[in-house]
């Protein structure tokens, strides 16, 4: 069976004291803080400088819960512009559901000016292919299409709340910690007269 979901984000980003409203593209190039933001620490691992792996929360398929683990490619591009992209993905414990389970996340966030606020854009989207046990062979169709196409909702549903709670948040923190830096007169290298 195919499951599918999609979810729109629109988020105001809060004017700050002393921060350009440009600001909030230097800090979505950070990757890893953005990641940090959003998952709880004790459930991801970092792969790399732009790989994660994300251990989700157990999700209850009718009688069964299942621990999906995800590899998360994430990446920022010169604009802010903020991609992920699943690039692996395995539920440890129960070896049939593994061989026979694949998920797809996509998603884009991107920082815009819009009537004088920055608003953060974008949308998520998760795709999982599943073949059913046999145990659930007898169960009419649109109640496994309901109950899965539901659960991959709510996990759409809590990364949007992650962000308009935990990143906002640390994005405030994350200003306020880096006003001295930004408030320093900056001396650029090249403007130095050569030795000699």
């Amino acid at each position: 069976m195919r499951f599918t979901a999609s979810q729109p984000v629109s988020l105001v980003v809060p004017a700050l004291p002393g921060a350009a409203p440009t600001l909030v593209r230097h800090y979505l190039r950070q990757p890893r803080r953005l990641v940090s933001a959003l998952v709880d620490p004790s459930r991801l691992e970092t792969l790399g400088p732009d790989l994660f792996r994300l251990k989700m929360r157990p999700l209850n398929f009718l009688h069964l819960a299942i621990q999906p683990t995800v590899d998360l490619k994430v990446w920022a591009e010169a604009d802010g512009t903020v991609r992920l992209r699943s690039v692996g993905s395995q539920i440890r414990g129960m070896e049939y559901f593994n061989q026979r389970f694949a998920l797809d996340l996509v998603g884009v966030l991107q920082p815009l000016e819009v009537a004088g606020q920055t608003r953060l854009v974008g949308e998520a989207n998760l795709e999982v292919r599943v073949e059913l046990p046999p145990a659930l062979w007898l169960t009419p169709t649109p109640l496994l299409e309901a109950t899965g196409t539901g659960l991959l909702k709510s996990v759409l549903m809590t990364i949007k709340q992650r962000l308009a709670g935990q990143l906002l948040e640390d994005y405030s923190r994350w200003v306020q910690s880096d006003a001295p830096n930004r408030s320093a007169p900056h001396l650029d290298p090249s403007s130095l007269p050569a030795n000699g």
